[in-house]
């Protein structure tokens, strides 16, 4: 890939082109990012890539106070898009730039679109979102998993047996029953999804189908990222389990 970020690079940032491709899987909580990111990793280790995961939350630098700031429900607009910016450089200089250095793959679930989409549904603005994430590389490839907020619901209360208090937007009181807060919260940050969809190039993917048939689409979508171009990709349907983002 060739290293160019949306903005301002960070401090000791490598010069010049990365060997490795970097691969986001983007959409609501509930879309199937997880899943899809685990049956790619599968995927392309079988094709014999070496492949790096991440995703939101997971630096060893601040996740852990994000989770702790959460709990109380009282963070700020601002403090939780910086919170999230720390966790992103964090691990954009120890994880990401390290494996796309060494010619590995590495697939986000969940990339800086979630973070600006969130920051600006709270009351930020997109200028001021661009700014707060434009060290961001530029992916190769940004999928976004688009499925009905129906479809969303059914699976969050499948997976956690309850709605989450952020994913719902109960932070932003929009209602105070869960059920009506999600809902009107998915809908504005689809809006701000389609938004984003445009200015980064977003290669949709209709997520309301079993997770094989959202595969093969992405996997479509991925195989000429390694020169695959007119190749019918395997399918696999193995899942391992994986972290939320």
């Amino acid at each position: 890939m060739t290293g160019r970020t949306y903005g301002t690079r960070l401090p000791g940032f490598p010069e010049g082109p990365l060997h490795g491709r970097l691969v986001v899987v983007e959409g609501a909580d509930g879309s199937g990012r997880t899943t899809e990111v685990a049956l790619l990793r599968e995927w392309l280790e079988v094709e014999g890539h070496a492949v790096v995961d991440t995703g939101l939350r997971r630096s060893d630098l601040v996740s852990g106070e994000i989770d702790k700031a959460k709990q109380g429900h009282t963070l700020g607009t601002t403090t939780l898009a910086l919170l999230y910016a720390a966790d992103f450089a964090d691990q954009l200089e120890n994880k990401i730039v390290p494996a796309l250095s060494a010619g590995s793959t590495v697939l986000a679930d969940r990339y800086i679109f979630t973070l600006m989409a969130r920051a600006v549904v709270r009351g930020a603005s997109r200028d001021w979102a661009r700014e707060v994430y434009g060290f961001a590389l530029k992916p190769d490839l940004v999928v976004f998993l688009e499925a009905r907020p129906e479809i969303l619901l059914h699976r969050s209360i499948g997976k956690y047996g309850s709605l989450d208090y952020w994913e719902s937007g109960m932070d932003l009181c929009l209602s105070r029953d869960f059920f009506e807060s999600f809902f009107l919260y998915q809908d504005r940050l689809s809006k701000e999804f389609d938004w984003l969809a445009g200015q980064y190039g977003f290669h949709r993917v209709d997520a309301n189908r079993a997770p094989e048939a959202v595969h093969r689409d992405v996997q479509t979508l991925v195989a000429p990222l390694y020169g695959a171009r007119g190749v019918a990709p395997r399918v696999t349907t193995t899942r391992r389990p994986a972290a939320s983002g």
